[in-house]
């Protein structure tokens, strides 16, 4: 008898809502939390970094357009150092103790004219984020991202071609102690029920 096209029906292939009494929620939507402490004694090895950078450069995107770029200093090295000047008050008291500093770049237009290059860029390059921050759990890690910072200054400091766009920054590293310790303006781990962001559902 023949097995349904595209369906694994092997044990390893089931989801966890076939097992009674798992939860089906993966264990990192209910770990995840944004950092407001790093361990400054704790370096991100350089293959964990191009691991999170391989995840998002897997992630979908509008046309596989690929609208992203990201700016990526190690604690200790020069382009950390230059992001850490820009920084805002708020993040400064924070970001700089994390192993790894990104700014995430978005394509805004086609390059040396005022076409849109994608409407979609900012999401697909939230989409990419994620994937690093997927990635990162899964590596011991967390990710904080955030946008207390200078755009325009990063913009300069790096030469960032004027068809791209510094959108958002991100923090990676070890979290100083469990979730629970980590307490600031925007980081309430409270989330609306289903009922609430369920528009129309059907069930």
């Amino acid at each position: 008898m023949r097995r349904p096209v595209g369906r694994n029906t092997s044990a390893r292939g089931r989801g966890c809502a076939s097992v009674p009494g798992m939860d089906p929620l993966l264990p990192f939507s209910r770990e995840r939390f944004s950092p407001m402490r790093f361990r400054e004694d704790h370096a991100v090895p350089v293959d964990h970094v191009d691991a999170m950078l391989e995840a998002a450069r897997r992630a979908p995107s509008a046309g596989n357009s690929q609208p992203w770029r990201f700016i990526v200093g190690i604690r200790g090295d020069g382009t950390h150092e230059r992001l850490v000047r820009h920084l805002a008050r708020s993040s400064a008291a924070w970001a700089p103790g994390a192993g790894v500093l990104i700014a995430n770049l978005s394509q805004q237009f086609v390059e040396d004219s005022d076409l849109e290059y994608s409407e979609f860029s900012r999401y697909d390059l939230g989409q990419a984020v994620a994937h690093l921050t997927f990635q990162a759990h899964a590596l011991g890690l967390a990710v904080h991202q955030f946008r207390a910072f200078d755009r325009e200054a990063v913009a300069r400091e790096f030469a960032v071609p004027s068809h791209w766009e510094v959108t958002s920054m991100a923090a990676v590293g070890q979290a100083y102690g469990p979730a629970e310790t980590h307490t600031g303006s925007g980081t309430s781990r409270d989330r609306h029920n289903l009922a609430d962001i369920v528009w129309l559902g059907g069930r």
